[in-house]
């Protein structure tokens, strides 16, 4: 359960009607401290999301407000704590949230940019690539995390099915 009257480490940027919503775990340590989404230079958000064609120019992560422009959302499920995975409370992830928020803006898509997010949320070991259970009409997709800690997992083409997936709508 979250305590809605702490303020968010980063805000939702939820619309309705929006292709694709990526969803993380939690922001890392830089993105909080620069109140941007995957602010950290090793990250390859940005740059992937702009080579999979969701965005017609790389972005800057201070320029995470422009995504709806595109059709692109963004959230996390620890939405009140900051930092590696591992060093998250427990009780960090609201997956309730999360679900409400989906069948409330009914994105297309949503893609967890992590096996870690995945996981979380579904309460189980989740593989790459799309889900066999949409979330009303959302379809979801695990993705590799394009954090630099996790380099050893990173693979493009989960990334570009959730893309191909999201443009096809």
């Amino acid at each position: 359960m979250t305590d809605d009257t702490v303020e968010h480490v980063l805000p939702d940027v939820m619309l309705p009607g929006l292709r694709l919503v990526f969803c993380g775990t939690a922001a890392g340590t830089r993105s909080a401290q620069e109140r941007a989404y995957y602010a950290h230079p090793g990250n390859m958000f940005w740059r992937t999301v702009h080579d999979v064609g969701l965005t017609p120019r790389l972005l800057r992560p201070e320029e995470f407000l422009l995504l709806p422009t595109f059709g692109i959302g963004l959230t996390d499920l620890a939405k009140h704590h900051h930092g590696n995975d591992d060093e998250l409370p427990r009780d960090a992830f609201d997956a309730a949230s999360l679900r409400l928020k989906i069948e409330r803006f009914s994105p297309h898509v949503l893609a967890f940019t992590s096996k870690n997010a995945a996981r979380a949320f579904y309460g189980r070991d989740v593989a790459f690539g799309e889900q066999p259970i949409a979330l009303g009409t959302t379809r979801c997709f695990v993705l590799p995390s394009p954090s630099g800690q996790a380099r050893a997992s990173w693979r493009i083409e989960p990334w570009a099915d959730a893309a191909s997936a999201a443009l096809s709508h």
